[in-house]
């Protein structure tokens, strides 16, 4: 077997990465944690926590900071615009091209099987890593410290897509076209979940009202998701 890499030095500490980047973080625990793939937790028995819980919280987080920076930011756009630019800010592979900004990926901490299909360099795991950094600096240090980390990854990401219009979701015009037809919001739910972590799949259902519904599949719940509302979208000819 081969040495494991993480074991040579070759992954970036908290620390390095803290000074690298001028993170803010006073408790480095907190950055070790988002930095920390449950597949490195399962191989390593004095590993506690990984940075699945911080994911879900930087997730609600960037929902809430890039909604507050769009509204500030272009006061004359309109809700639905607004809903689809805030989708395709926060979608998983922006979210990547952030982490891939910063190289957080020489920060990961993976398993021998993540590292080995590569994971340091996959969509799916840089989105959740910076995902978790946020989720990390917000309870560290607050709202006003994720604005001032991630406001030139918007200012940049936003010029790009108001020239790539059709960089927006299916699944924000999915919601949109929902909301007009006053049936709700579209509902998602996770059908199955297979493979080992550095290949897991997804099937996702979404539902909008009692007659429509749609089912995708992918290697995240996020691009599921995405392929469900693309289906759906395409059944009622709106793709």
């Amino acid at each position: 077997m081969q040495p494991d890499p993480q074991t040579r030095g070759e992954i970036e500490s908290p620390e390095a990465l803290a000074r690298r980047l001028s993170l803010p973080f006073d408790d480095l625990y907190l950055l070790a944690r988002a930095l920390t793939h449950r597949s490195y937790r399962n191989e390593n028995s004095n590993v506690i926590q990984d940075n699945e819980r911080l994911e879900f919280l930087g997730d609600a987080v960037l929902d809430f900071v890039v909604g507050a920076w769009l509204y500030n930011r272009f006061p004359e756009m309109a809700e639905g615009e607004m809903t689809r630019m805030r989708s395709a800010l926060v979608r998983t592979e922006q979210l990547a091209g952030f982490a891939r900004k910063l190289d957080l990926g020489a920060a990961m901490r993976l398993g021998r099987g993540e590292l080995q299909a590569g994971g340091r360099r996959r969509n799916g795991l840089l989105c959740a890593t910076f995902e978790a950094v946020i989720g990390g600096l917000y309870l560290d240090k607050g709202i006003p410290a994720v604005i001032e980390f991630v406001t030139p990854f918007l200012e940049e990401a936003s010029d790009q897509i108001l020239l790539q219009p059709d960089i927006f979701d299916p699944k924000s015009r999915l919601q949109e076209w929902a909301q007009a037809q006053h049936l709700g919001i579209p509902h998602y739910y996770i059908l199955e979940s297979s493979g080992p972590d550095h290949d897991k799949r997804f099937a996702v259902e979404v539902h909008v009202g009692n007659d429509y519904h749609g089912r995708g599949n992918g290697p995240s719940k996020q691009v599921a998701e995405q392929a469900a509302a693309q289906t759906l979208l395409e059944s009622i000819g709106l793709l």
